[in-house]
């Protein structure tokens, strides 16, 4: 499995990051990804807009993977 990056521009923090633990054991780390939530069969990460605490219409999506090949999230940075 891997993830799936979004095709739009992604705004980058060097300080936020999530690490992914697969079912596999095979670690991805989402760069920029201030929060991530359940959406259906996957879970996705978003940047969130400028002074924003919550995800809403101004996060940008920046990757999603299938929820169920997650073993384990895990924020670093």
């Amino acid at each position: 499995m891997g993830l799936f990056r979004s095709p739009g521009p992604a705004r980058y923090h060097w300080y936020m990051a999530f690490e992914v633990v697969l079912q596999d054991r095979q670690v991805e780390v989402v760069d920029g990804a201030d929060a991530f939530v359940q959406e259906g069969p996957m879970t996705s990460f978003f940047v969130l807009g400028d002074g924003r605490r919550t995800i809403d219409s101004w996060s940008t999506r920046v990757a999603s993977v299938r929820t169920g090949a997650i073993l384990l999230v895990r924020r670093v940075g």
